[in-house]
């Protein structure tokens, strides 16, 4: 049965985990996940991030799976115990924890450990008061806390911990702060149905978000809850490729994310749930699920796919009939078209950024025009796909899309950026470091400065497939030193993107030679024709 496959693809990166895992208990670090700390020494702090991947370990422990050697290992639960522990011993005195600066104190990092922290407490049955006792003074941070930026699945995950824990202590301390983040997460649902992630429209968080939100429903069901968690569930169905795939570079946040389990809970009453699930099951049996496996983030998928094996659902309603025709958030930006067997996943929110797929398999691949500028000294990349208010033309067989080149985020950390940034931390920063967050999440995510390049993308529907035709002008292009058009780009900094996945398997289309050849002034055009010759 395909549920398996959920099993086998988690349980894969168990090894991996154990190996980030300080297991020598008489170290200063015992159950340290952070292998960059403990083992290389090569960085002063621990991220707090890595302490949940005590919940893979944990549900490895319980899959009852052929093959599955960590099923039911005693060790497991020392080394379990034991990260816990070091999540308490790490933390600050508030509660909180630090995930990629000193004094960040970061609420995703607190919430994401602290949800594995406290199911991974109940599954092995754990004792200790004084893990007890840091679970409070996390939760206590974590509900008067408000970290910049609108991450809805934050949101979802802290009201997830809060729910679990008030449950686990018999407390209704954490009550009011319970009501009023979920009526925040609530609140940031589009009326389109997705959830706000920074500026816009992610599906791949999306479904994170899905998932905490079906558990907090299971533990706390009321209507209106399950009313937005059935929206965003049909929504989600729109973004399941037809190879099975998920997301990716057309998406807010460019990422191949998606987390399963919330679809099994859901599928008890809603059933189309599940066929989300099949579909994505397709796809991980041909090998097309993204990779995961970085020591920062291989733990979030592993639990996530290890609780969908256990609360799969057996009985399950057949696949329904891909829909045809438009599908179109306005809102989102993004625009999904499908005639026939070829179906068109298009960012007109990112300049036109798209996927294009036929007959079931992905045939192109397209993150806009990239361009390295000479400026001075700097070699600068100029691109199409940043998110931005463009000139958008919609017609039934026509989309065309007009707008700036932008300067692609390219800052990187050195010496003295970074002494500099310890120093700010270890200073007054430590005592603002939500406002260094903000200060860092403009540099390398929100802010954006337009380039002098002008585009117009135009897609075509005519004779059964789609053909694009680009124009690029400049005043000038004596500066520019290399062009293409490739299949993965991004210039935003999101944890979770830039992973492989087999879809970026294509070569960019280098246009340098074209670029050389233009006169001052002249367009760069471009025409594709997608047409599949059977």
């Amino acid at each position: 049965m395909h549920r398996d496959l959920f099993a086998r693809a988690a349980l894969a990166e168990i090894p991996k985990i154990l190996t980030l895992l300080d297991r020598n208990r008489h170290s200063p670090t015992y159950g340290c996940f952070d292998r960059t700390f403990w083992q290389y020494k090569v960085i002063d702090f621990p991220a707090g991030m890595s302490q949940e991947f005590v919940y893979p370990l944990a549900l490895a422990y319980h899959t009852d799976l052929v093959g599955n050697q960590f099923y039911q290992q005693p060790i497991l639960k020392e080394w379990i115990e034991a990260g816990i522990l070091y999540g308490a011993k790490s933390a600050h005195s508030n509660g909180s924890c630090d995930d990629y600066f000193p004094f960040e104190r970061a609420a995703g990092a607190a919430a994401f450990s602290l949800l594995a922290a406290i199911e991974s407490y109940q599954l092995m049955g754990l004792d200790n008061p004084e893990i007890l006792h840091f679970f409070s003074k996390r939760a206590d941070w974590l509900a008067h806390h408000q970290e910049s930026g609108r991450l809805t699945n934050h949101q979802a995950l802290i009201v997830l911990c809060l729910e679990l824990l008030s449950r686990l202590l018999k407390s209704d301390r954490w009550d009011r702060s319970k009501t009023e983040r979920l009526e925040q997460v609530l609140s940031w649902q589009n009326p389109e149905g997705w959830f706000i992630e920074y500026e816009g429209c992610d599906p791949g968080y999306h479904t994170l978000t899905i998932s905490c939100l079906a558990r907090v429903y299971e533990l706390n069901p009321n209507n209106r809850l399950k009313d937005a968690i059935a929206k965003a569930v049909l929504l989600a169905a729109q973004f399941v490729h037809p190879d099975g795939s998920y997301g990716g570079e057309y998406t807010s946040r460019n990422t191949y994310n998606f987390f399963p389990h919330g679809f099994e809970l859901v599928g008890k009453w809603l059933p189309e749930a599940m066929n989300i699930n099949d579909r994505f099951l397709q796809g991980l049996a041909n090998d097309l699920g993204s990779c995961y496996a970085d020591d920062r983030i291989v733990g979030h998928h592993c639990w996530n796919y290890l609780l969908a094996w256990r609360d799969f659902i057996a009985e399950r309603p057949e696949l329904k009939p891909r829909s045809q025709g438009r599908f179109y958030l306005e809102e989102g930006g993004i625009l999904v078209d499908r005639r026939g067997d070829t179906e068109l996943y298009l960012a007109l929110n990112k300049g036109g950024v798209f996927k294009l797929f036929h007959d079931g398999k992905l045939i192109a691949s397209d993150t806009h025009f990239s361009l390295q500028i000479q400026e001075g000294k700097k070699v600068k990349n100029a691109v199409g796909h940043l998110v931005s208010n463009y000139k958008i033309s919609l017609e039934e067989n026509e989309i065309a899309i007009a707008g700036a080149l932008g300067w692609a985020k390219q800052k990187q950390m050195n010496p003295f950026n970074l002494i500099i940034l310890r120093l700010v931390m270890l200073t007054i920063g430590r005592f603002y470091p939500n406002l260094i967050r903000k200060i860092l999440q403009k540099i390398l995510i929100t802010g954006k400065n337009k380039a002098s390049f002008k585009f117009r993308r135009c897609l075509v529907w005519q004779d059964d497939h789609w053909f694009v035709r680009d124009e690029l002008t400049a005043e000038s292009w004596s500066n520019v030193l290399a062009a293409a058009i490739g299949c993965d780009q991004t210039s935003i900094y999101v944890v979770m993107s830039r992973t492989f996945q087999p879809g970026q398997l294509q070569s960019w289309w280098d246009l340098t030679e074209r670029i050389g050849n233009l006169s001052p002034g002249e367009t760069l055009k471009l025409e594709r024709e997608f047409k599949i010759v059977n």
